[in-house]
């Protein structure tokens, strides 16, 4: 079987997929990140600009304006606020984004000041040791009972006062990132930056080629989807929109960290029939290891466009990601793999 399949550049995708593993960007704190990207697509000779709540807009003309496709991805990850100072100088924090608590344990984190200032610290239950707790093993992990470490020499709230910690500071984690020379990829936050790498791939890949879509694209890159709101609104030209995030696995789920996942139905209902038929026809004709899977926990920045009241028609995907808002883990050719069903949708023409 023939097929077209782009030669999209992987090395390209992984290189950048590393470094926006690395910028701290939890929902909110997403204006370096944002910097970094824009550099980038003006690189590339794209027109970008920011909306007012600081999502991104990239604009790729194409031979028919009639019916824009938009492709989203998610710059913001998860993370956490200070909450309060406690007397021993302590930080509580309250959570960014849905996660379970034991997957923060123990974890190395940055706390970043309003004036500037960034100090590292770790993530630990109020009862750390085995060694002093009787009940260490069995305390519930909640948020009552964890806090942030300071790696300074802090004993008071005053103390860490003067350090120019105050509540509302962001908290990140460690993304502690490795790419295997085998293809896997373990990180953090590969919710979304994965699929963020892999629009990137795209747009390098457009340049490279001179390559004009069948349709305008707009890519969208949201800076709130962690917190359920990152398309809430977007430009009214759109006709379709592809979420493009990480495939959940696990429990009766399908796919693979190998596959491209692609979602019929997720917590907020069943997805655009016709859009969803096209890209499994579209991955098949491409030879693209693919799965539909359904996601019972799960909403997207499509779910947010359609809760908005934008009038399109909603489909996602993305690379299978193993331990979804935990220690993550991914390989490149669902990454690969995801941009090359995006092209193929991309290049056909709009039916209706």
């Amino acid at each position: 079987m023939t097929t077209n399949t782009p030669k999209l550049n992987r090395d390209y995708i992984l290189e950048w997929l590393e470094q926006l593993l690395n910028i701290p960007s939890p929902s909110g704190y997403c204006m370096k990140i944002m910097k970094l990207i824009q550099q980038e697509v003006k690189r590339l000779k794209f027109q970008i600009e920011l909306t007012p709540k600081g999502n991104a807009i990239i604009t790729i003309p194409g031979q028919d304006n009639d019916h824009v496709l938009a492709l989203s991805g998610h710059v913001d990850t998860l993370g956490a606020m200070v909450r309060s100072i406690k007397p021993n100088g302590m930080l509580r924090f309250t959570p960014i984004g849905g996660y379970a608590m034991q997957t923060v344990e123990g974890e190395y984190c940055l706390i970043h000041t309003r004036d500037g200032r960034t100090y590292e610290g770790t993530v630990l239950s109020t009862k750390p040791s085995v060694h002093v707790y009787s009940d260490a093993r069995d305390w519930k992990r909640e948020e009552a009972n964890m806090e942030v470490r300071i790696d300074e020499l802090v004993n008071s709230k005053e103390e860490t006062e003067n350090l120019g910690i105050s509540v509302g500071d962001f908290i990140s984690w460690d993304a502690r990132a490795r790419l295997l020379p085998n293809g896997w990829v373990k990180s953090r936050h590969l919710d979304d930056k994965a699929s963020v790498a892999a629009l990137l791939g795209i747009l390098e890949w457009i340049h490279r080629n001179d390559i004009t879509p069948t349709r305008t694209v707009k890519i969208i890159l949201s800076t709130y989807e962690e917190v359920g709101h990152g398309t809430a609104h977007i430009p009214a030209d759109i006709t379709e929109m592809i979420a493009v995030d990480m495939g959940a696995l696990g429990d009766d789920l399908s796919a693979t960290e190998c596959d491209v996942s692609i979602c019929a139905k997720d917590s907020s209902g069943p997805y655009d029939y016709n859009m969803t038929t096209r890209l499994i026809e579209l991955a098949k004709r491409e030879q693209l290891a693919y799965a539909v899977d359904i996601y019972p926990h799960y909403g997207s920045d499509a779910s947010a466009a359609l809760r908005g009241g934008n009038n399109i028609r909603a489909a996602l995907i993305g690379p299978g990601v193993h331990a979804s808002h935990g220690m993550e883990r991914t390989h490149a050719d669902a990454i690969v793999n995801t941009a090359a069903l995006l092209i193929a949708y991309m290049m056909e023409p709009w039916t209706a």
